[in-house]
């Protein structure tokens, strides 16, 4: 054969390999990638064939399913949410033109059967119909109806319930809502909601100013440094001077010697204040990140609409070496924002004798036949505190509910761990400018000598206390799920 016939040939095949391969990593092996394009809308619509599978809450209510439109080749499945606004937050939407977002998002691979691109593929070539399995949540849809009424009358927050022995997540409500069957008629105009935005999830991405709720991580820094003992006292005067300014406690009142189950059951600031001080800010930021302080929380959200909790400077997180003023993050001041999922993350550990377990809103995958594929598996997260220091922060926290600042948590018959959190918001254009408004916050678990559920709960732009305002939720909260073991 001709030489220069041979090497043309051999180049035609290199070209043709190249091809190939090519093409095999963009529709295979980075299908993935690809696929999850904002831009690249062929999926979503080729995903309008196929049956997307249902998702249930925890005691098999239908959140979503897919509904068939059309007939023979025509056919298309349109997602229909059946509880309305209730699961809006954290479950999302899916629709072809709109795209997807929050738990739709994120478990998409599962719903749609794409979980395995060597499978989908297998299945086109045998001639298999693709269908996507179905996913069993954690969520209580008693509980979250109560969450979202507590809300709708307290205003715009979030509350954000777990279960402490295992991270699941019973709660996670966010107000205003929406209802996701709107989506295709109303998303311009949610989007462009500046004052509501119905759309954001308060719960993940709701940053606030935690107040003295942020006293639980003080007072664990505290401990777990050796810095002080339940039983160390600070001089805690009406008012002390911190970094020029005037720091302090409620009606300037002057406590004195006191220890900790004092100081946190009456929330004194002067106390915190002094304890961040010793504890230095290396350690407290230290402990901070081991509660999930400084990185995306480990949830089975999109990383995009998940937002960390820590001390900012615009949008940039502070670290260890930054120059803060150390008194006020330690009494949930300065720069300090928290989501309600980091918040709730807090007590889960505390009630989890000291190990943050990974927080998971899926329970289960079950497959088309029935069967069930995968099963979450609680996971510890980190370990931020010993399980003498959670036992001596409980006896703390249920001061506070007890006698203290968070009274209105109180269950009757239950006893109740807690902290309160009032944090003041003046001049917050979300809250129309007005110089007195707070942040009202609680955090806590119950019952507080055996655990099963671990809650915060937030109210923005509001004129009460965190115990006036956020406290009975958490009760009511609480109450239900408790009601329903």
């Amino acid at each position: 054969m001709n030489r220069q016939i041979i090497k043309l040939f051999g180049f035609i095949v290199f070209l043709f390999g190249i091809l190939v391969a090519f093409t095999s990593w963009w529709s295979v092996f980075d299908a993935k990638n690809l696929k999850a394009q904002e831009s690249n809308k062929r999926p979503l619509f080729e995903q309008q064939q196929i049956p997307r599978g249902g998702i249930l809450a925890g005691d098999g209510q239908v959140i979503a399913k897919s509904v068939p439109e059309g007939h023979g080749s025509n056919r298309i499945y349109v997602r229909h949410y059946p509880l309305g606004a209730l699961f809006g937050h954290p479950i999302g939407y899916s629709f072809a033109e709109q795209g997807q977002s929050e738990f739709e998002k994120f478990h998409n691979a599962e719903l749609t059967g794409e979980e395995s691109e060597f499978g989908t593929i297998l299945d086109q070539l045998s001639g298999q119909r693709q269908e996507g399995e179905q996913i069993v949540t954690s969520l209580d849809p008693k509980a979250q109806e109560v969450a979202m009424n507590a809300l709708a009358a307290a205003g715009h927050g979030a509350v954000v319930a777990i279960e402490p022995s295992t991270g699941a997540v019973k709660v996670m409500a966010s107000n205003p809502g929406y209802n996701p069957n709107a989506i295709p008629k109303k998303i311009g105009k949610w989007n462009v909601a500046e004052i509501s935005t119905p759309l954001l999830n308060r719960a993940t991405q709701g940053q606030y100013p935690p107040g003295s709720t942020f006293k639980v991580v003080t007072a664990a820094a505290g401990l777990e440094s050796g810095v002080i003992t339940p039983e160390t006292t600070i001089n805690a005067p009406g008012s002390i001077i911190d970094e020029g300014h005037e720091l302090a406690n409620d009606g300037n009142q002057n406590w004195g010697e006191i220890s900790l189950d004092t100081a946190l059951t009456n929330s004194v600031n002067t106390w915190f204040g002094q304890l961040g001080q010793k504890v230095g800010q290396a350690k407290l930021f230290s402990t901070m990140e081991k509660f999930g302080f400084n990185a995306i929380p480990p949830i089975d959200l999109p990383e995009n609409e998940v937002e960390p909790s820590g001390v900012f400077e615009g949008r940039e997180l502070l670290t260890r070496h930054d120059p803060v003023d150390l008194a006020r993050v330690a009494i949930g001041q300065e720069r300090l924002l928290v989501t309600p999922l980091q918040d709730a993350m807090v007590a889960a550990a505390v009630a989890n004798h000291g190990k943050l377990m990974r927080p998971q809103i899926w329970s289960r995958v079950v497959n088309v036949d029935g069967s069930v594929t995968k099963t979450m598996k609680p996971t510890i997260y980190s370990e931020p505190i010993t399980a003498k220091t959670a036992e001596e922060l409980t006896v703390a926290m249920e001061g506070v509910v007890r006698e203290g600042t968070g009274t209105n948590a109180a269950i009757a018959g239950v006893p109740v761990a807690g902290k309160t959190g009032t944090a003041e918001t003046p001049y917050n254009k979300a809250c129309g400018g007005s110089a007195e408004v707070n942040q009202g916050w609680f955090i806590g678990f119950a019952p507080a000598n055996h655990p099963k559920i671990a809650i915060a709960a937030t109210v923005e732009c509001t004129t009460q206390f965190g115990n006036d305002v956020a406290a009975p939720i958490f009760r009511e909260v609480a109450e239900t799920i408790l009601a329903g073991e």
